[in-house]
């Protein structure tokens, strides 16, 4: 079955949506580096209902009237990158993970970098929410949209790193106080 795309634009760039038969396959960035998403040979779409309704739902999400995608993906990668994306569909909108926390999720905590690959390469950006996965230290990481997009994009979804730090400051708190 061939891919079929669509360009669509959005505050983060020209987006290529990219479907396999009734599932998305793919969310490309406008400067995509070759070779990070392997997919085959693309048909411009001709009506497609899953990037008509990938569009909408991402015009909902930048204009903030949404917060939870309802579509069908169809993840194309190793055993272990598909783990880590569905680890990534987890993360509720508007919060982040670390890489140690996906790690962990997955069940591996030594696969850290792993996660880091993985994250790097998953092919159905802001749906599967990978701008939502920062360093340990609270930084912004590499994300393939680049940082300035990742950075509206947690923005867009009310995310403020400060309030990271203050939320782990207060579970602190609030731990110490019960001994």
């Amino acid at each position: 079955m061939t891919f079929t795309y669509r360009f669509i634009d959005s505050p983060v760039g020209q987006l290529k949506l990219v479907a396999k038969g009734a599932r998305l396959a793919a969310v490309l960035w406008p400067n995509e580096r070759p070779n990070r998403v392997l997919l085959g040979a693309m048909d411009e779409d001709a009506g497609s209902k899953i990037l008509e309704q990938t569009e909408r739902q991402l015009t909902e999400y930048f204009a903030g009237r949404r917060q939870r995608f309802e579509l069908e993906l169809a993840f194309h990668g190793t055993e272990f990158q598909q783990k880590v994306w569905q680890a990534l569909l987890d993360i509720p909108f508007g919060e982040t993970r670390s890489y140690l926390d996906i790690a962990l999720q997955i069940g591996n905590a030594a696969a850290v970098r792993a996660v880091g690959a993985a994250n790097g390469r998953n092919p159905i950006s802001i749906i599967a929410p990978c701008h939502r996965v920062i360093g340990s230290s609270g930084a912004l990481t590499g994300f393939a949209g680049g940082l300035d997009a990742k950075h509206l994009l947690l923005g867009l979804e009310g995310y403020r790193p400060v309030q990271r730090r203050q939320r782990v400051i207060a579970a602190a708190s609030t731990q110490a106080s019960l001994f």
